[in-house]
């Protein structure tokens, strides 16, 4: 069972983060990150699979694939993304300075950019920006790094916990950032975890991609997958469990289920703040034939213009909802197809069928509304997170550059 803590990011024994303004922003609120484990901790990460992968996540691969790393750095307010070899340069850069700033090789550090695409990175500023954060590094400074690392976010997107694992107390922590350009396919959505668990990394890579699978890759906002998207995690070991050297056993379990759960709570954060989401759906297909069909037709749901439009209008437009699972791909046909909204059933067998309509209004007011769709075909479900389009998204990105 996890109990919930303060501390933020820097809660985990061995520790630290900080923030601080370089500048990169032009509203000139804190836009670089800094956290860093005083022990060199096992390392584990996921990354965009769109082919347009920025500078920062061609570095950062490198790194994770070694397994250990001591330091992430993000910034904000430039993707560091098209940028040519320029970009690869400054990506390095940005590991050298934070590395010499840290006294750690440059292989031990984490990077990952955010913000415009196509623009280099002011490298005069982020340098001066992670040289002040080394400075700053201390265990009150997770608020400032999880500000420093949100663009068109509207609210901090922080948890830590503390369990049990093999008679020790170990703590997990996690914050993220992301709210448009919103289609993980881990393959402009950020996050970074600690824990100072002991865990082997290839261990570690293992309970990563399961926990993102039911988590990061079941949230849509726009559909668009980001050129930056990285997912990384620290497993420091100084909480001082026996090492988890195998996928398998309680101890696995225990921390395989901590961690999945801090990814599922940050995911289900970055689908509340959709830009200019005024509600946060729960899409959920069950009765599939299998899972890839249930996350198919949920992803179909979730990503329709047309449906969250209709929730943005709060229309229970439920031919909307059934249209994109008949064209999602997934094994479907009308005469075994079920669909609620809020617990209320509004279609059986493909046909509409009679509701209090006055309770399905309030429901449709709501801000956490669930979509529930039984296609009938099976026994596997799965569940998908979004928000709504309203006008504010259209003016948040119509404006986005400018």
């Amino acid at each position: 069972m996890l109990k919930e803590i303060t501390g933020g990011i820097a809660a985990p024994k061995g520790f630290t983060a900080a923030g601080v303004k370089a500048g990169l922003k032009k509203s000139g609120k804190e836009d670089v990150a800094l956290i860093y484990s005083s022990i060199p901790a096992a390392a584990a990460a996921v990354f965009t699979q769109n082919t347009m992968a920025a500078a920062p996540v061609i570095v950062s691969r490198e790194v994770a694939d070694k397994g250990q790393a001591s330091a992430i750095v993000i910034n904000s307010g430039c993707a560091n993304a098209c940028t040519g070899e320029q970009g690869l340069i400054d990506a390095k850069a940005m590991a050298h300075i934070t590395a010499a700033a840290l006294n750690v090789p440059d292989d031990q550090v984490l990077i990952a950019s955010t913000g415009i695409i196509g623009v280099t990175l002011p490298m005069d500023k982020l340098e001066t920006g992670i040289k002040q954060a080394a400075k700053a590094l201390s265990t009150d400074g997770a608020k400032n790094a999880t500000l420093a690392i949100m663009t068109t976010d509207t609210f901090p997107k922080s948890c830590a916990y503390e369990f049990e694992l093999a008679g020790k107390k170990v703590r997990i922590a996690g914050i993220a950032k992301g709210s448009g350009m919103i289609h993980p396919n881990m393959a402009t959505m950020l996050s970074c975890i600690t824990t100072d668990a002991a865990v082997a990394a290839p261990v570690l890579k293992k309970a990563l991609t399961d926990a993102v699978n039911v988590s990061f890759n079941m949230v849509t906002v726009d559909g668009d997958t980001s050129t930056n998207d990285t997912l990384a995690v620290l497993a420091n070991g100084a909480a001082e469990n026996p090492v988890i050297e195998r996928a398998e056993g309680a101890a696995y379990e225990t921390f395989a289920a901590a961690l999945k759960e801090i990814c599922i709570y940050l995911a289900k954060q970055v689908a509340h703040d959709g830009e200019g989401a005024t509600k946060f759906l729960e899409v959920t297909v069950k009765g599939a034939v299998d899972f890839t069909d249930a996350k198919t037709a949920a992803m179909a749901i979730a990503k329709s213009p047309l449906v969250k439009t209709a929730f943005f209008g709060q229309d229970p437009n439920w031919g909307r909802i059934l249209c994109a699972v008949g064209y999602s791909g997934a094994k479907s046909q009308p005469e075994t197809a079920t669909l609620s909204i809020g617990g209320i059933t509004i279609v059986k067998k493909g046909l509409g069928a009679s509701f209090d309509e006055q309770a399905l209004r309030a429901v449709m007011a709501e801000h956490d509304i669930s979509v529930t769709v039984d296609l009938g075909q099976g026994s596997a479900t799965a569940t998908v997170w979004t928000c709504d389009f309203s006008y504010e998204y259209v003016k948040i990105n119509g404006e986005y550059h400018t």
